[in-house]
């Protein structure tokens, strides 16, 4: 029989594997998205076998075939460089051996259009191709404007074997609600990769329904680091709560920086929800000053927890006191009510409960600020 120390072993040596192979799938479609984006014919090619085809929608064709060559000379080369208006999301990669499908979003805001381009990749030649190449279009109110969703990488309280997660409830609630508004959500975490979920209730309707989501579930299982991540593409951030908020978020430097420049430097929103608003504690604006000083914040507070558990002792910090001594303004309503601050770019939340409201209070400001623009 074999040891159990060895499939471990096995299985830990497929894993960066398995990430290698994404990544390097990641960067073709990428030049897919950018190359059709900014009508880029060299980009375009990068990202294709020379012998692909495409299987395009015609008017009165059930299969329209075309030679990568016909698709490249689709983009002219008088608009090479000139940004067409697509927006390009990759949704699902699968790899099978020397083979992977691929899902990927193209919205185009300006047509209230949205296709869903699917792929087959084929490793060839020590690099990976798209080989084949078809797309369905519909009708969309997407925008394209972009949420970025901050989890937490640790699947412990502090150094203990206590298990800790991202709550999923705080995940689908806002998630639902941005995407039904139009807008796009992301994730990032401190280690990037697969995060640990908590509170996952498969008789409730909304968890099921994402629980079994292959987008969404692909997005968690591939969350990104913040050194891979532009400032510029977000308009607002949305830290999530979990008891493993506490941990390796607030003191993230790169996450910190990137959520900062965000609000600073492109007049994002800041949010947060539950234990998620231990993220935002230690946040500094250019002048030195804590985001938190002056600002009215909620979040989950420590006369909520059950001080003599065993979890609540692996706690780096509580949020209610450290706000405080910011000079924060801490509020909070009764304990199992939604409850949720807004004081003016910087929107938080006391619980899971919350979740849906914080979301709803990004929206209205973003589509008050479009509104005015």
């Amino acid at each position: 029989m074999q040891q159990p120390g060895i499939a471990a072993d096995a299985s830990s040596q497929q894993q960066p594997q398995q990430q290698q192979q994404v990544a390097a799938i990641e960067q073709v479609l990428h030049n897919y998205i950018e190359g059709t984006s900014y009508n880029n014919r060299p980009q375009i090619t990068k990202a294709f076998h020379p012998a692909a085809d495409l299987l395009l929608d015609k008017e009165g064709q059930a299969f329209n075939k075309v030679p990568v060559t016909d698709y490249l000379n689709m983009f002219k080369l008088a608009d090479h460089g000139k940004y067409n208006g697509r927006i390009g999301e990759i949704l699902q990669i699968d790899v099978s051996g020397n083979l992977a499908t691929a899902k990927v979003e193209i919205l185009i805001p300006s047509r209230q259009t949205r296709f869903i381009d699917v792929f087959l990749l084929k490793y060839v030649a020590n690099q990976w191709q798209i080989i084949t190449k078809a797309a369905t279009k519909e009708a969309s109110i997407q925008n394209g404007v972009r949420v970025l969703f901050i989890l937490s990488s640790a699947h412990f309280h502090g150094n203990s074997t206590l298990p800790a997660g991202v709550s999923f409830p705080e995940i689908v609630h806002a998630y639902q609600t941005f995407k039904k508004a139009g807008y796009t959500v992301e994730f990032v975490s401190p280690k990037g990769g697969a995060v640990p979920l908590s509170y996952i209730n498969t008789s409730d309707p909304l968890h099921k329904m994402y629980l079994y989501d292959s987008d969404l579930m692909f997005a968690l299982k591939h969350t990104k680091q913040a050194t891979q991540l532009q400032a510029k593409d977000y308009r607002a951030v949305h830290y999530v709560g979990g008891s493993n908020a506490m941990y390796g978020v607030a003191d993230n430097a790169e996450i910190s920086r990137l959520v900062m420049e965000i609000y600073e430097q492109h007049q994002g929103i800041i949010s947060a929800v539950c234990h998620g608003t231990a993220g935002i504690v230690h946040l500094k604006t250019k002048d030195g000053k804590y985001l938190v000083d002056g600002k009215r914040i909620s979040g989950y507070p420590e006369d909520f927890e059950n001080k003599s558990a065993d979890y609540f002792k692996q706690f780096p910090f509580l949020i209610k006191q450290t706000i405080e001594s910011r000079n924060g303004s801490f509020h909070v309503g009764k304990q199992s009510e939604a409850y949720i601050e807004v004081d003016g770019r910087i929107i938080t939340g006391q619980n899971y409960k919350s979740s849906a409201l914080v979301a709803e209070a990004i929206i209205k400001q973003l589509q008050a600020e479009t509104a005015n623009n």
